[in-house]
């Protein structure tokens, strides 16, 4: 079910501030009612004992926002999250019309022929850049329901890679969201347990915005953010830690922005226990992460109310923010597995004090 459910969720475009039809999708999907607030949240809940727990994942991806139609008809954007200038030229996108039709277009890359030699080994900036959809006049761009605000995003894409492996668009966060569906499932058949909260957020690549209002509406005692884990296991990334695709899932000890917007989330000790000692039971590895330029909406979740014991999991993925990211589905499904089991192991008995 979870491979189903990530790869029909990758070819939905879901931009931040976009995302009914991914809601839409997942709503389908899940095996209770959900609901939804003013910032367009998906919240279900599991009712049990205390502590409550939020579990929850983002549903929006990244992108561009239309930002001019020149009059010969090719569109210039700005950028909507942490987008890869160097990853842009030549990529096929999509332009997401308000009455539901999505307009293919590419992201023009300057002929080879007409390059001059400075120019080769320079990313072009995102300012620069157009978007040429096949239209030849602004009118005809309009009259396809495109204008100034219109949702731009990578064009859907899944491709299955050997071993196990998918490769595609928004596998930030669809994977989560295919956990999360995995989870609630579980959470129908269960026994008893803490009151458990799935959400599945907005506007997480928009600032971190979604899953904050949510909190602030349920409480929670204990938040469980469930997002990527960068992999270390290419070339490229041999220096950021030691978590590798197919190794099981990820526990992030440490992470903070280091730039801009100065936040972090240094994990609740009891939770870190508690899922190293589900892991073990599950018998489903739990890889460790440390990093500085990460940031999840968990760090502005744990400050709601009087404090929220927080904790970071999730799934090694490479080529982060790309229009073609790789993970690997049995990490998912250990990911799954590790969550119902944690959950189970969280009682009335549970202690959220930080310190002894």
């Amino acid at each position: 079910m979870i491979a189903d459910d990530l790869k029909a969720l990758m070819q939905i475009p879901g931009l931040s501030g976009h995302e009914d039809r991914v809601a839409a999708a997942i709503s389908k999907r899940m095996p209770i009612t959900c609901e939804t607030d003013t910032l367009g949240n998906l919240i279900a809940t599991f009712p049990g004992r205390n502590p409550s727990v939020m579990l929850f994942t983002h549903m929006d991806q990244l992108g561009f926002i239309v930002r001019k139609i020149e009059n010969d008809g090719l569109i210039r954007i700005h950028r909507m999250g942490g987008v890869p200038e160097r990853a842009l030229a030549s990529q096929a996108v999509v332009l997401s019309t308000a009455d539901g039709r999505d307009i293919p277009g590419v992201i023009a890359n300057k002929s080879h022929h007409a390059t001059q030699p400075d120019e080769k080994y320079k990313v072009v900036r995102a300012a620069d850049l157009y978007i040429d959809t096949g239209h030849s006049t602004k009118a005809a761009v309009e009259k396809a329901g495109i204008t100034i605000g219109t949702p731009v995003t990578y064009a859907p894409n899944v491709v299955e890679l050997a071993g196990g492996r998918i490769a595609g668009t928004s596998v930030d966060d669809r994977a989560g969201c295919a956990v999360l569906l995995e989870v609630a499932r579980c959470l129908l058949e269960r026994d008893g347990g803490p009151t458990v909260h799935i959400v599945f957020s907005t506007q997480e690549e928009f600032n971190l915005r979604g899953a904050l209002s949510a909190a602030q509406a349920l409480q929670p005692d204990i938040a469980i953010q469930i997002d990527l884990m960068l992999a270390s296991d290419t070339p490229d990334a041999g220096d950021l830690g030691e978590m590798y695709l197919g190794s099981g899932p990820g526990m992030s000890l440490y992470s903070f922005h280091g730039r801009g917007t100065l936040n972090g989330v240094l994990p609740h000790p009891a939770l870190v226990s508690l899922f190293e000692n589900a892991a073990e039971d599950a018998g489903v590895g739990l890889q460790r992460s440390a990093q500085v330029g990460v940031l999840t909406d968990l760090s502005y979740v744990q400050h709601v109310g009087k404090g929220v014991a927080a904790i970071d999991l999730g799934f090694p993925m490479r080529y982060s923010h790309s229009s073609l990211e790789v993970c690997q589905l049995n990490d998912l499904v250990d990911l799954s597995a590790l969550l119902v089991a944690g959950l189970a192991r969280i009682g009335p008995d549970f202690s959220l004090k930080r310190l002894a």
